[in-house]
């Protein structure tokens, strides 16, 4: 199966009440285990690049490491930019074989925002390619991204931008964050949901995504300090908040801090149990069975897309 585009991906999830995965990519071993947990859990799948990762694993080898992916399982997948920084980063990607992009315009100014997302629009359709844009910010760290200060999406905003722009789904910040360090401990995280209600509201039947989604599994946190220590601070966003927002207007949600906590916690649990090893593959190998498991477990607790396929 060739890749796909997120349109049919979001109108099926739309009405089903379950949202698709975008999980970041950076090697082959995180790609195999969340296809592999795709493929036995029957979900659509959004694999996602950074500007990070494609500086660091180089655009063609993610294309082609994603295009293998499709032949072994024959899964229904999207490839998409996340958090595209400008027109020529999206066109790029657009002309390399990606079926989705981000433009991240939310930096600037609302007209600044709509301008350079009307542009990538227009470049991106003429293409056969599906644009995400994005309204509000979300505070955090992680990869390229880093916002001081969050700011929610303005639901009085949101259809003007939508007409004028073309845009084919939405991210929104509804106190989401981006990164493993989401919240100042003792605090309890919230959503907006008042404001997600109002977007869907003003944007009937619109695919919203949502980032920053990562749940910083306690489990795998407290895995990183048994063996290594430096995360005793780490807050995630609820997974039962999550799956209420995927079975309302969220038909995407993405995931990368927890699935570098669960690849990184195992690596460091191997060396710690086995330190005369020095094969990769040792190591790698149940790593990627930890991506899985992760994956596996968003797929079921969060998304709600088991069996969709």
């Amino acid at each position: 199966m060739p890749l796909v585009t997120t349109t049919k991906m979001f109108q099926d999830a739309y009405v089903g009440g379950y949202a698709i995965g975008a999980f970041n990519v950076n090697n082959m071993e995180i790609i195999q285990g969340i296809t592999e947990a795709a493929f036995e859990e029957k979900s659509p799948l959004i694999l996602q690049v950074s500007a990070g990762a494609r500086k660091y694993a180089k655009h063609i080898y993610l294309v082609k490491l994603v295009e293998a992916a499709l032949v072994d399982t024959d899964l229904p997948i999207a490839l998409h930019l996340d958090h595209g920084a400008d027109f020529e980063v999206c066109k790029s990607c657009i002309d390399g074989g990606f079926s989705s992009v981000m433009i991240d315009g939310s930096a600037g100014t609302f007209e600044e925002n709509i301008h350079v997302t009307k542009q990538v629009v227009e470049y991106a359709h003429a293409n056969g390619v599906v644009v995400e844009g994005e309204l509000g910010q979300l505070a955090g760290v992680e990869d390229d991204v880093n916002v001081e200060n969050h700011s929610y999406t303005d639901p009085d905003q949101v259809q003007e931008f939508v007409e004028k722009t073309g845009v084919d789904s939405l991210a929104i910040a509804i106190g989401t964050s981006h990164g493993a360090y989401k919240f100042k401990p003792g605090t309890k995280p919230q959503l907006r949901f008042d404001i997600l209600d109002e977007v869907a509201r003003r944007l009937p039947g619109f695919p919203i995504v949502l980032h920053g989604s990562s749940s910083v599994i306690p489990e795998m946190v407290e895995k990183i300090n048994t063996y290594g220590g430096a995360m005793p601070d780490a807050i995630g966003i609820p997974e039962d908040m999550l799956r209420q927002a995927a079975r309302g207007a969220v038909c995407k949600i993405n995931i990368d801090s927890d699935l570098r906590l669960a690849m990184t916690a195992t690596i460091r649990e191997h060396f710690a149990l086995h330190p005369s090893d020095f094969d990769p593959r040792q190591y790698l190998a149940p790593a990627r069975t930890a991506i899985k498991e992760m994956v596996q477990r968003k797929i079921v607790n969060v998304l709600g897309s088991s069996g969709k396929i």
